[in-house]
């Protein structure tokens, strides 16, 4: 395996702290076992999100001194434009302040009570906003999804069976859309295929139904084909990212991933009457539409951004720095989501630690045990998360999300011995219980007791 080389030169570095484990220890229990609420500056490694916490290049900086200020029709925003039609195909764009604005636009117009929106996975907030609006958020991953050690290429996709099964159960006149996640988070960063896309496609045209990419992570999601679908593998990642969007009605994207910013998303749309509604509430609540939230500094390194996500020697790079880790975590006797995902590396928290059921929290044990042990920060993807209202979710999972650009492989070196040595001593992680937690995506704010 050849030495993983980073397409960059560091230019600019920001120190990180170092603390001792009877200060984690401290910190650990003044934040109720929560490491949302552990302040930065005392995590040392911190892989909680991948989301608007990677490094922006030189010309993206760049961008943010030509930045256009104007309240409307800025030039910043034309550049944006003009770049995203290009990659997208898209010419209805809608600027947001991030992904989760996009989210509850659409599902404010296109939600409700009685209607269900299928997804192979909705995320968190992605879910949070559908049940927001009244309607209900249905997984349907294929079944090798939901088997941690299957190797399946694409385990990201949709069970198209399973979508015609519910379209028949509830018909379609209750599906205002179906949304497919690429690639899919909260099913362990895994790729869907254009096989997949195209077969979902199909099932929606013959239904009348619209389909919408959460696509926040489209440029791994193609670099991923490019590997692993046949037929795929000459072809440039722009043309098959270009296939992709292709194949939608819309999209929702968080530029904080594949848009290599640190705020910033986009809405896009083809039906022309949902584009003028969607743009009367932007303008309601995010701000005029040619800025929805955004300075034009923020729009000119969200348009450098998108050109430099298609990359291929930045996508390999990405993709092979996730696969380092995974493997390496492998090797140490830890279980992971395999294969390894594109964005992060998810460890199976149940395998992990099996004397911690489910009701008692197993994947945040381990991210305590981790922060406890090493300043690592990382985030539950498991029964905190997606567990509530008598719902179980199919795997327990602690997520390593990787920054862009951020950390080099003595990083990732140290992140693979803290977490071999928490395994080794696992039998001491302790289960937790809630005390408190709000109705809807507690993990951001739950209250934790160790037990």
């Amino acid at each position: 395996m050849k030495t993983i080389i980073e397409p960059f030169r560091i230019k600019v570095v920001e120190p990180i702290r170092r603390t001792t484990r009877p200060q984690r220890e401290d910190i650990l229990r003044r934040a109720d076992f929560n490491v949302f609420a552990v302040r930065a500056e005392d995590v040392l490694i911190d892989l909680l999100t991948d989301s608007g916490t990677g490094a922006m290049s030189s010309e993206q900086w760049a961008g943010v001194m030509r930045g256009d200020e104007s309240y409307a029709g800025a030039k910043s925003w034309y550049v944006l434009e003009r770049t995203v039609r290009g990659l997208t195909g898209f010419d209805r764009i809608l600027p947001t302040h991030q992904g989760r604005a996009s989210e509850r636009i659409l599902f404010e117009l296109l939600g409700g009570a009685g209607k269900v929106v299928p997804s192979n996975a909705h995320f968190d907030t992605t879910r949070a906003n559908v049940e927001h609006s009244g309607a209900r958020a249905v997984d349907l991953p294929i079944p090798a999804a939901r088997h941690p050690a299957s190797r399946h290429p694409f385990k990201g996709d949709l069970d198209v069976a399973a979508l015609l099964r519910l379209i028949a159960e509830v018909g379609p006149e209750r599906i205002p859309v179906v949304m497919v996640t690429v690639t899919n988070n909260s099913g362990g960063g895994q790729p869907v295929s254009l096989e997949n896309l195209r077969a979902v496609r199909e099932v929606c045209t013959r239904h009348g139904l619209p389909l919408f990419l959460d696509a926040c992570r489209f440029a791994e999601n193609a670099y991923f084909i490019k590997l692993r679908e046949p037929g795929q593998a000459d072809r440039p990642v722009r043309d098959i990212v270009r296939d992709m969007f292709d194949l939608a009605d819309g999209a929702t994207i968080s530029a904080k991933k594949d848009g290599l910013v640190n705020i910033g998303g986009l809405l896009l749309l083809r039906d022309p009457l949902l584009a003028q509604r969607a743009n009367n509430l932007l303008i309601l609540t995010e701000g005029y539409v040619t800025y929805g939230g955004l300075a034009g500094r923020d729009l000119e390194a969200m348009a450098q951004g998108f050109e430099e996500v298609v990359d291929e020697d930045y996508l390999e790079y990405r993709i092979r720095c996730v696969g380092y880790l995974g493997e390496k975590l492998l090797a140490a006797g830890i279980k992971i989501v395999e294969p390894p995902g594109g964005h992060a590396v998810y460890i199976d928290a149940a395998a992990f630690c099996p004397h911690i059921p489910p009701e008692r929290f197993p994947g945040q044990a381990v991210v305590c045990g981790l922060y406890r042990h090493a300043g690592i920060r990382a985030c539950e993807i498991g029964s905190v998360m997606f567990g509530q209202d008598g719902r179980r979710p199919a795997m327990e999972l602690v997520r390593l999300a990787i920054p862009r650009r951020v950390y080099t492989q003595s990083h990732v070196d140290y992140v693979v011995e803290a977490a071999a040595e928490v395994f080794q001593d696992r039998q001491r992680l302790r289960p937790l219980e809630i005390i408190d937690a709000p109705p809807s995506l507690r993990h951001f704010t739950a209250r934790f007791r160790e037990l």
